[in-house]
């Protein structure tokens, strides 16, 4: 069982869920599950279901892009 004192901050993670990278980088999560769902994502990773964000590769993603 983990504590609040044991969380690992966004900063120090490599793999955001949802409303984590939505948290990081003031894009809606709506937004977000639109992104994950294009062929390709780059900063896609699934794990079992679940859908996780490579961190590095989604902040390359906001800074090379104009418009989202």
């Amino acid at each position: 069982m983990s504590n609040k004192k044991d969380e690992i901050p966004i900063s120090d993670k490599i793999a955001l869920t949802i409303p984590e990278a939505a948290a990081l980088s003031n894009i809606g999560q709506n937004k977000i599950s639109l992104l994950l769902k294009a062929p390709n994502c780059p900063f896609l990773v699934r794990v079992g279901s679940k859908r996780l964000i490579k961190r590095t590769e989604f902040e390359r993603f906001i800074s090379e892009n104009v418009a989202i």
